[in-house]
Parts: C-alpha cells; sequence; structure tokens
C-alpha cells in the first residue's frame, strides 16, 4: 500500500511520521527542536522540517505529504516573498492591547457573529494591528499575510509566487478575519487593521490539493540525504487542533482534552458556535465541520516550571504528587503563570493559595500544580458546554497525558471517565490522514484508522473531585477580584 507523511509544525518543534495510507500503521518518524521565543525566523521552521524529514528517511517513497501546524500566528511577506520580520507566534501576548481596542470599537457581539470568536491576543488579526501601529514600516511592506501552516506548505511547493498560498478553513477560523459559517475573508476588515490590502492564502476543501511539492525547496543539504523529492501531491494542512481531532477520530460528542505547550479542550461538532464571552473560539475542523474550542495559555510548561523548582523531572513530579492526598490539603495553584486566555488575562500572573505548615512539602505543591491544569480544563469544558456542547466522551492526549496522576485529576474533577490514548503525535498524525485522504476521490470520507490501544480512567470513589473544583473556584476568583481592583 502507498505511504503517507504527516508533518506538525509546533511551537516547540517539528515532528514527522511516515504511515501507511490505508491502515495507519507507523513506518518510521523524526523530529528536530525548534528555537524558543514567541517570536521565531520562519527559515528556523523550514530548517527543522528538512532535519526532521531526513530523519524520518526521506519523502522519496512517500505518496502524499501534508502540513499541520501551530495556528494563529503572523507571517508577513513583502511582494518579492520575503518574510518581513521574525514570525510572531499564537502566545506571543504583545498584541493584548490591540485586541482590547478591537473588541471596543465593533463590540464582542459583532466579533462571535461574524468571525465565530472574540479577538484575544493569540489571534493574527489583533498581531495585525499591534504591527501597523508599533513597527509601520513592516506593515508598509507587507504584501502578504499567512499562517505558519500555509507558510511551510507554499516552501514546500517552491512556487515562490504570493497567489500560489494556500490554507484550510480550520487556520483560517483562527485569523479573525474569517467568516466559518459562511467560508468568506472579510478584506475590508484586513484592510482597516493594516492599513493596506494584502493578499490571504486561498482556503482549500478539506481534501483539496494545493499542488505537489519541489524537491528543490528544501535546502541542499536535506535534498542529498533524501529529504526533498519533487511531485508528491500537497493535502491542504490544518491547524494543530484540528489535525489532532482528525488524528484521533473524533466526531460529534468527542471532546479532546490537550496538555502541550498550552492546554486545548475542542469538540467535533455539526453546527459552528458564537461566543460573546470570548471563552469559546468558534474554528471550523478539518472535515467540513466545526471545532469549538477553549484554550489555556498555561499547560504543560507549569508542571515542567514546578518540576525545576523542586529539583526533579516531570516524571519526578508525578511520582511526588501521588504521594499527596487528593485536594493537596487544601493547597491550591492558580496557574497563570504566563498570562492567561480562558479567562482572558494576558497579564495576570500565577499565586499559591492555602499554604500552611502541613502543605509546604514538595508532594503537596506537586499534586496542586497537577490539580491546577486539571481545574484548568474543567473550566473550559464549562465554557463549551455553556455554549451547547454536549459530551460523549472525554479524550486526553499532548505530551501532559503521560502523567498518570493528572490523568486520574482530571477524571476526577469532571466527574466522568477519561479515555487515554496510547501518546502520539496526533497532530502529526492527522496531517498524514489528511495526505491519505487526498489520494482517496473527492467523494471518500478520509480513511479509517482506528485507535489501537486505551486506557479508561474512572473516577476515584468519593466524588471529592468536586471539593477540589470549590477549592480551585475559591483562589480564583481572588486573582480575578485583584485584576479587576488594579
Amino acid at each position: 500500500m502507498p505511504l503517507v507523511a504527516g508533518i506538525d509544525s509546533s511551537t516547540q518543534s517539528c515532528k514527522v511520521v511516515v504511515r501507511d495510507a490505508a491502515s495507519g500503521d507507523l513506518v518510521r518518524s523524526g523530529r528536530a527542536a525548534h528555537p524558543d521565543g514567541t517570536e521565531v525566523d520562519p527559515e528556523a521552521w523550514w530548517r527543522a522540517l528538512g532535519e526532521a524529514v531526513a530523519q524520518a528517511g526521506g519523502l522519496d517513497d512517500v505518496a502524499a505529504v501534508s502540513v499541520a501546524g501551530q495556528q494563529h500566528g503572523m507571517v508577513a511577506l513583502d511582494e518579492a516573498g520575503q518574510v518581513v520580520r521574525p514570525a510572531l507566534l499564537w502566545n506571543d501576548t504583545r498584541s493584548a492591547p490591540q485586541a482590547e481596542r478591537l473588541v471596543e470599537e465593533r463590540g464582542a457581539a459583532w466579533w462571535a457573529t461574524t468571525t465565530g470568536s472574540v479577538p484575544v491576543a493569540s489571534y493574527t488579526v489583533t498581531k495585525l494591528a499591534w504591527l501597523r501601529e508599533q513597527e509601520p514600516q513592516h506593515a508598509d511592506r507587507t504584501a502578504a499575510v499567512t499562517l505558519p501552516h500555509d507558510w511551510l506548505t507554499w516552501r514546500l511547493r517552491g512556487t515562490g509566487r504570493l497567489a500560489g498560498l494556500t490554507t484550510d478553513r480550520s487556520d483560517a477560523s483562527g485569523t479573525g478575519y474569517w467568516d466559518p459559517a459562511a467560508g468568506r475573508y472579510l478584506p475590508d476588515l484586513v484592510r482597516e487593521v493594516l492599513g493596506r490590502d494584502v493578499v490571504l492564502p486561498r482556503v482549500l476543501g478539506p481534501a483539496d490539493s494545493p499542488g505537489t511539492t519541489t524537491g528543490r525547496s528544501l535546502d541542499a543539504g536535506a535534498a542529498a540525504r533524501g529529504a526533498g523529492a519533487d511531485g508528491i501531491p500537497l493535502g491542504p494542512g490544518a491547524g494543530d487542533n484540528a489535525a489532532a481531532a482528525l488524528g484521533l477520530g473524533a466526531g460529534p460528542g468527542d471532546v479532546v482534552l490537550s496538555v502541550g505547550t498550552s492546554g486545548v479542550v475542542s469538540a467535533v461538532t455539526d453546527r459552528g458556535t458564537a461566543d460573546v464571552s470570548g471563552l469559546v473560539s468558534g474554528f471550523a475542523d478539518a472535515t467540513g465541520r466545526f471545532l469549538p474550542l477553549a484554550c489555556t495559555l498555561n499547560g504543560a510548561r507549569v508542571l515542567d516550571a514546578t518540576a525545576r523548582l523542586l529539583g526533579t523531572d516531570v516524571s519526578g513530579l508525578d511520582t511526588l504528587a501521588a504521594q499527596a492526598p487528593l485536594g493537596a490539603g487544601g493547597l491550591v495553584l492558580v496557574p497563570y503563570l504566563e498570562g492567561e486566555r480562558t479567562p482572558n488575562l494576558p497579564l495576570a500572573t500565577g499565586s499559591l493559595h492555602g499554604l500552611t505548615l502541613g502543605t509546604t512539602t514538595p508532594a503537596h505543591l506537586a499534586r496542586a500544580a497537577v490539580e491546577s491544569i486539571a481545574c484548568l480544563l474543567a473550566d473550559a469544558v464549562d465554557a463549551l458546554e455553556a455554549e451547547g456542547v454536549r459530551a460523549r466522551r472525554f479524550l486526553l492526549v499532548g505530551g501532559a497525558a503521560r502523567s498518570l496522576t493528572l490523568r486520574q485529576a482530571l477524571a476526577d474533577v469532571l466527574g466522568t471517565p477519561v479515555l487515554v490514548p496510547t501518546p502520539d503525535e496526533y497532530v502529526a498524525n492527522g496531517a498524514a490522514r489528511q495526505a491519505a485522504w487526498v489520494l482517496a476521490t473527492s467523494q471518500a470520507p478520509p480513511p479509517d484508522w482506528p485507535l489501537h490501544e486505551t486506557v479508561l480512567v474512572e473516577p476515584g470513589p468519593g466524588g471529592d473531585g468536586a471539593q477540589v473544583r470549590e477549592r480551585y473556584a475559591e483562589a480564583r476568583t481572588h486573582v480575578l477580584e485583584r485584576r479587576q481592583g488594579s
């Protein structure tokens, strides 16, 4: 059977999987790191892509390839297709003032109704407003605006023409200037925000191909290692969360809890949402449906930071957390270490509540850190349910899904079983599944790639998870009141 490749260009790294197009079985894989920071030269993504593809054995025997990537970012290109300035990533919050102003000018209801979402600092439209205000010389040079996965797909095609830029519904819906219900851009809004007309990527259908790869588009070293190949059909790509849902085979009623750099709660639905509060983003998915989503800025890095503080690693943190009781003896961490998006507090900081002589132990702090992420995700689930999402099952993925204490804490605070698929590269898998879809006829559904192994985690006896959430809610309220008072 033919092979397909899926690429996940995430915040932290580039992952490549090569899978059997029919069964989805993994054949080989590769990975390369991205630099830290909230702004990155896109050429770093390109170099990492070449390294990861070469590590995965190249693309010479691959029948189709697709790229998924981190949502929202801003890649500004000039008329020659050159990058104008380093790309601003989704987790760059410098455009928070512009986001607030944009919402004030048009009102949250207009944004929710028109774009499906109320802008926050993550969205591309706010970054365009920041660019015009803070770097007008770069705004004046900008001839096209694209997103990370769009830019990589374009580079793989090797055309160099701005008219060749393409994207998909899922990533377009996270820009803040695309209407997911009508399926169209809002060019007048872009002109108003950026101060000029620009080329925007053409939005492709779920199984449409923008063209084929050009082997020479990769650097000579990567091409020499077999990473570059000509004439391979490309998929339309997808935003990372939509690709993960596709990789999991998620359908209506499935709620995906993903804990990576950020925490993400998303659900596949047949209808879009329009949350005026801004907590739920009304995104599109990678299959023609919708993917309402609530995202937190804080995720696995809270666990990483707590582990460093305690002089251990994440595995050691998990062991410590298991030594403390559920509820950490009343110790509560509000984990807004990088600001927060759910709720929208981009300038907030983290705080500890309930410190006593009895809770000043490494085990209690480890448990509080784990439970803080569980409660943060549970708040996001509440936001989705308030928009009419009804959960049939919960699936936990992401790097932090390996934590046994986090699995149990989520089942406890949600009060329902949590299904944990075998840890895997589900974003890259989704891109690979999309590539297999491109190989099929346009009328066919995506190939059925089953989840081979899962673990079902049941809530613990006694229902104490509700008390954990109550204490967390009290601590969160203190933070909100303090921010409002300032």
